[in-house]
Formats: structure tokens, C-alpha cells, sequence
């Protein structure tokens, strides 16, 4: 598992984060004792799982694996401190609402919050891209 910081424009208005890449070891050891798929989110840079997963001694994990393409294996696993994983949790959710408020007959999509975490998430696998395991 190796850390490193990723830090974002100041309009998108998030405060660097601490992430940490996992390797399948440090998977395995995470999602042990069990995992609860929460949602998915699909964008131009992969597609992410999100989900929360608890080890034997029940310290639980928040994590999120990236596919790209048509890969059966993650091309990246992803853990956050619950602040981070509740921030993109929230934007996923608000998506829900914003999409009922919207105008189903516009023509241009307009930036609303599930852009902004596929935007985020972007920042974050180019910040994680440097990390071998």
C-alpha cells in the first residue's frame, strides 16, 4: 500500500486528499472479513466501484476499484478517510436530485455534481499513476 497526496484546482473546491493505492495483497487484507457494493459510476477515464469493506478485526475500508475498458481485473484500487469517501458519496447522491430538477429538453448537459466527482476521480488516477506496486 503506498500513500500519496493528491491535490485539486482551487475551483473545484476540495482540500488536497490523502489516498492510498492498494496492491491485491493489501485488497485481500482489506476486504477479508466481507464488502457492501454501494454504487458505480461510469465516466471517459473508467468505470469505479464504489464500496466499503471490513478486514478481520472489523477496521472497516473505503474503497474504490477503477476498470478501464473491457478489463475483468481493476486497473487501480483506491482507499480514502471517510470524510473523502462521504464527499464523493454525497456528490453521487445529489446527482440524483439534480437530474430531477433539470430540464430534460436541454440540449447541452449542464456541470452538475456526478461531472464534478468524475472530474475529481480524474485528478486522483493521474495522481496515482506514478504509484508502482
Amino acid at each position: 500500500m503506498q500513500s500519496f497526496v493528491v491535490s485539486f484546482h482551487q475551483e473545484d473546491n476540495v482540500d488536497s486528499m490523502q489516498v492510498q493505492k492498494l496492491n491485491h495483497e493489501d485488497f485481500e487484507k482489506a476486504t477479508e472479513g466481507g464488502t457492501r457494493h454501494l454504487f458505480e459510476l461510469d465516466t471517459n477515464v473508467g468505470l469505479f466501484v464504489f464500496f466499503d469493506a471490513a478486514d478481520v478485526d472489523g477496521v472497516i475500508s473505503y474503497l474504490v476499484l477503477q476498470y478501464e475498458e473491457d478489463n475483468e481485473e481493476p486497473t487501480g484500487c483506491y482507499a480514502f478517510r471517510l470524510e473523502d469517501f462521504y464527499e464523493f458519496t454525497a456528490l453521487y447522491l445529489n446527482d440524483m436530485g439534480y437530474d430531477e430538477e433539470t430540464d430534460n429538453e436541454e440540449e447541452e448537459e449542464e456541470y452538475g455534481p456526478i461531472h464534478h466527482l468524475a472530474h475529481l476521480l480524474f485528478h486522483i488516477v493521474e495522481a496515482g499513476n506514478g504509484i508502482k506496486l
